[in-house]
């Protein structure tokens, strides 16, 4: 990254605890970036209300039935580029992106996934965990690649699954985890210590062979 903070868009549905994660991090100096966009598919998301609070630019991309999916990624597309961002951060977007916005933004786009990757990709992972009777659970933060939810880990928060641990209750706890390496990834990445090398990922000059592991609390 050059001397200036590096500029990240956020990309999100829902409740934006994860933007909000970034957002307090660049407030404390923590985060070597600045979050200059957040858009999102939802005009009701949440997280919209989060980034004006915070005086970030917050755009709702309507995407109407009828829209092919190349088409609303090329809206998306226009939308970036009016903030150039060194960086795209997909915090609980649901909507799958179209080869040809990864391809653009390939090596500059992250996703933070609720599983221990490659374990679980896809929706509904806290009660698909419980349900399988898994001992261990967490979150995943990695580099987006064309095939969902399977690109290059980067970090890992991980947790054990107590007894008695309900779909909420693990939800809550692993959100925890999501606050913590989330921004730490960026961090990294704003640092020019994180980049993505011929699909394998590079962590201060070398190869990193597995995704770094935070260990929750027991």
């Amino acid at each position: 990254m050059s001397a200036s903070a590096a500029r990240v868009a956020v990309l999100v549905s829902g409740e934006g605890s994860n933007l909000q994660a970034l957002i307090d991090a660049a407030a404390a100096g923590t985060l070597g970036a600045k979050v200059v966009l957040v858009l999102s598919n939802r005009a009701a998301a949440r997280a919209l209300e989060r980034a004006r609070a915070a005086g970030i630019a917050a755009v709702h991309v309507p995407a109407a039935r009828a829209l092919a999916r190349e088409a609303y990624d090329k809206t998306l597309v226009t939308a970036l580029a009016a903030q150039s961002p060194d960086l795209v951060v997909l915090a609980g977007f649901m909507r799958i992106l179209g080869p040809g916005f990864i391809d653009r933004f390939a090596g500059r786009m992250l996703n933070i996934h609720p599983s221990l990757l490659p374990s679980y990709p896809g929706l509904d992972t806290h009660r698909r965990v419980l349900e399988a009777g898994e001992r261990w659970h967490g979150a995943t933060v990695h580099f987006v690649t064309a095939e969902l939810d399977a690109g290059p880990a980067i970090l890992q928060y991980r947790i054990p699954i107590r007894r008695g641990d309900t779909v909420e209750t693990l939800a809550q706890r692993v959100h925890v985890g999501e606050h913590i390496i989330l921004p730490r990834a960026v961090e990294w990445f704003a640092a020019g210590r994180l980049r993505l090398e011929r699909g394998s990922v590079m962590l201060d000059g070398r190869p990193l062979p597995q995704p770094v592991v935070v260990e929750g609390a027991t």
